[in-house]
């Protein structure tokens, strides 16, 4: 009898796109065939706003994934879908982001409207490269009015090839200076655009996979919805030892191999407690199992660190000091 793998345990993948699939233009080497491998339903689920849900699987197939819009939900569809709570149906609607998110907005019944003097009922605002100063001045203009201010998220960078660069986040932090008001953020970490994405597809048991803790797994666990955390984009194993538990993955790996191999293989609460004490909030190890290295290491740090309710690491051992710093941990 076949050995039951991660996708086994799960009947749909919520998965992120910059960082956990993507690296800008670029896929990450394997995603695709591991997605693929696991002969489960797919629903992309980016906060990239600048770009349409057709036009994001048309870039997906591009890359090799198997995406059709149908498959895709961005965070400007998810402002979209909540700007209904706070404006009546076919509202008058300043767009401070990509004209793929004043679409959606049209389909919606909106009418969109490109300046505050226009009387905006709502501002929404979403990632655009291609955003001026101009835009954000009406944006400033039309939320110091003291309109409903959506943002499809928050992300402060995004993951290119290059880099981070800065994300929609960086744009709404501006805005946040500017009119010392707080946003309604639409996309992750919300729990409604993971909840949503798997009803898309009738999950009941579906597992998240992303490599943001604030956002991919925030939400998540917010969600209810077991998390893989993969070490292709932002965060690394030294984030996840000290993120509060409202950021816990369930799951910690290398990338989307993790699918295609036993549950207990990146399951955290699985990996072995190390030997070690606890000196305040720090997590004192005085010996390192022969072989333990990489993300297995990494696992087992975090599970220990996370039992002894500490978030620093420490040893005495250079060679532990090395093995420490090479899975990923900064160690005083």
């Amino acid at each position: 009898m076949p050995v039951s793998t991660l996708a086994d345990q799960h009947d749909a993948l919520l998965v992120d796109l910059d960082g956990t699939l993507l690296r800008g233009s670029e896929p990450i080497a394997g995603a695709a065939d591991e997605l693929d491998r696991s002969g489960l339903p797919v629903v992309y689920v980016t906060n990239n706003a600048s770009r349409s849900p057709a036009d994001t699987a048309e870039h997906l197939r591009d890359l090799g994934f198997a995406a059709q819009p149908s498959d895709v939900m961005t965070s400007a569809q998810a402002a979209v879908s909540l700007l209904a709570d706070h404006v009546a149906d076919g509202a008058r609607v300043l767009i401070v982001g990509h004209d793929s998110f004043r679409e959606l907005a049209r389909e919606a019944g909106y009418h969109v409207v490109h300046s505050a003097d226009h009387g905006p009922d709502a501002v929404l605002q979403g990632l655009s490269r291609e955003l001026t100063w101009g835009d954000l001045a009406e944006g400033c203009l039309a939320i110091r009015a003291g309109v409903p201010w959506v943002a499809s998220n928050t992300d402060a960078t995004l993951p290119t090839e290059r880099g981070l660069l800065p994300g929609n986040g960086a744009l709404v932090a501006a805005l946040r200076a500017a009119t010392d008001r707080e946003p309604v953020v639409a996309g992750k970490p919300g729990a409604g655009v993971w909840r949503t994405a798997a009803a898309r597809v009738g999950a009941t048991r579906p597992l998240v996979i992303g490599d943001r803790l604030d956002t991919d797994i925030e939400g998540a666990v917010s969600a209810g919805i077991p998390a893989l955390m993969v070490l292709t984009g932002v965060h690394g194993p030294g984030d996840l030892l000290r993120a509060p538990s409202r950021q816990r993955a369930t799951y910690l790996a290398p990338d989307l191999s993790a699918l295609s191999r036993a549950p207990e293989w990146s399951l955290l609460e699985a990996a072995p407690e190390l030997e070690a004490a606890v000196r305040g909030d720090t997590l004192v190890v005085t010996d390192l199992p022969g072989g333990l290295v990489g993300t297995d290491l990494a696992r087992a740090v975090i599970r220990t660190a996370w039992t002894r309710g500490v978030d620093r690491l420490h040893t005495s051992d250079p060679g532990s000091r090395s093995r420490l710093a090479e899975a990923g941990f900064v160690v005083d």
